[in-house]
């Protein structure tokens, strides 16, 4: 049965969204310093709040609030405590990576991360490398995002998927290409105090169906007494914390999308601030939603086959549909749909800004050539609005298990950038035969491994990547000349 009252709050909050993205580009257009930096990096004036935000955004994606909370009705309590590394995610990220990469990039004038990874390491084919897997995990992401978006909005308004992937993913490739990277982080700070709203709700509708917390503890006690124990009943191991642990939480900040929000703020008061900011709201939000999970298994207690389809990425949806009324379950929606949408327009704005600022462009000014200023404008409203709807037709036909779609996504782009990164911000020796093998070894080494369904002693295989990739930048590096020094100078200022 359609529900005009679950999709009213959807359509108000697109509106809201796009609105947002055309103040953003009309402050844009007031503000000094060339177009690409502008559109691919908002000029490098986000505040605390926005830029907490938006990192937040892009870090939760659609699988925060639907297959994470999905695993945690199947596993309990053990799922949660798993996810409690979120917390460190921001804070990783900042500290690690969050004034170095500032200074660099300000020093070279570096407008995107792989900018930062030429410069560094001397090497077109590096930055050639790093866009491709850059884009081919992006796209692999954002088909996760619409897929989840849209089915939530199926299952919680009854109107067809493809109508709700038609809605909002064309409204989030429309607001990405209008607003460029200043647009993504306001509409991120928004979506980011929707998805508060969608828990908040959500979480009121839960209690409320189940009796309140003691009954619905009560009922989760009596039917599934091990999801009350850490490890589930087997179900949890050892193993998989540590690899989940690696997964969504040590190496995240080594993500690309993240990364480049880095390089965005206006001072270090703002990094700062964003660093305590960011911790609080993310852990916050990680917990609870993971939580929500295991809560709904007090309000959903049929089977995962028999009654609800035999996907984890369906309890969520019905705990909005069976626990809400359809005005409040159209708010509830609201936050993992901003999520969707935080996360897409994300990694809209940074596959568009591989293509064109560090692949065509970089080829132009290589050629001694000069890109007018409108065309460049022209061209990555273009790329960005193509990329979008190659992947808007791609999630028509909808994949199965977003969960393990975007957890694929995360392990790729750990593996190719950790150690790249890293090495290339911190260790001096470092040189582009050891980026190149690393980046490249050991992505192949981990899709192989994924491929093949290897694992060793049942770790996830992001451990082989990740490992694969450490090992082949230091003998890569160690085993070949040296970075020149002057290269290196800022990176690396003599004291």
């Amino acid at each position: 049965m359609n529900s005009i009252a679950g999709l009213l709050p959807v359509v108000v909050f697109l509106v809201i969204a796009l609105a947002v993205a055309v103040f953003a580009r009309r402050q844009a257009a007031a503000q000094q310093g060339g177009f690409v930096s502008e559109y691919f990096l908002g000029n490098r004036s986000l505040g605390p709040f926005v830029l907490a935000m938006t990192t937040i955004a892009t870090y939760g994606s659609v699988s925060s609030f639907v297959g994470g909370p999905g695993q945690a009705w199947v596993i309990g309590w053990g799922w949660v405590y798993m996810a409690t590394v979120q917390v460190t995610a921001l804070f990783l990220l900042y500290g690690i990576l969050g004034k170095k990469m500032a200074l660099v990039s300000r020093k070279l004038g570096a407008v995107t991360v792989i900018d930062v990874i030429r410069e560094r390491y001397q090497s077109n084919a590096i930055a050639a490398l790093a866009a491709i897997i850059m884009v081919v995990f992006f796209a692999t992401t954002m088909i996760a995002q619409f897929v989840g978006g849209a089915k939530l909005f199926e299952a919680v308004t009854g109107y067809s998927y493809v109508m709700g992937l038609a809605i909002f993913g064309i409204a989030v490739i429309l607001f990405t290409t209008i607003g460029g990277f200043r647009g993504v982080a306001f509409t991120d700070a928004l979506c980011g105090i929707a998805m508060i709203l969608g828990i908040v709700v959500l979480a009121g509708g839960i209690l409320s169906a189940g009796g309140g917390y003691e009954n619905i503890m009560d009922t989760i006690a009596a039917n599934h007494p091990e999801m009350m124990e850490p490890l589930s009943g087997g179900n949890m191991p050892i193993g998989l914390y540590f690899t989940q642990w690696l997964l969504v939480g040590v190496f995240t900040f080594c993500l690309p999308q993240s990364v480049v929000r880095t390089m965005s703020y206006k001072d270090t008061k703002a990094l700062h601030r964003a660093m305590v900011w960011g911790t609080v709201i993310c852990g916050a939000m990680m917990i609870s939603v993971t939580a929500l999970g295991v809560l709904s298994a007090g309000v959903l207690t049929g089977d995962l086959k028999a009654d609800y389809g035999g996907s984890v990425d369906n309890i969520i949806p019905l705990a909005i549909v069976q626990s809400l009324p359809p005005w409040l379950a159209g708010i509830a929606i609201i936050g993992p749909i901003a999520a969707s949408i935080s996360t897409v327009s994300s990694l809209l704005i940074a596959s568009s800004s591989a293509i064109i600022k560090d692949m065509w462009l970089h080829h132009v000014q290589e050629k001694g050539g000069r890109a007018p200023e409108k065309t460049v404008m022209r061209s990555s409203q273009i790329v960005t609005l193509a990329v979008g709807a190659v992947v808007f037709v791609l999630s028509i036909v909808p994949p199965d298990v977003i969960w393990k779609i975007n957890m694929f996504a995360f392990g790729g782009l750990e593996t190719a950038f950790c150690w790249v990164l890293v090495c290339g911000l911190f260790w001096k020796r470092a040189n582009k035969t050891g980026a190149l093998l690393s980046m490249g070894g050991g992505t192949l080494a981990y899709c192989v491994a994924m491929a093949l369904g290897f694992k060793i002693a049942g770790l996830h295989q992001i451990t082989i990547g990740i490992t694969v990739a450490l090992v082949l930048m230091i003998v890569g590096s160690l085993a070949t000349k040296p970075t020149d020094d002057k290269a290196l100078e800022a990176f690396f200022p003599e004291r």
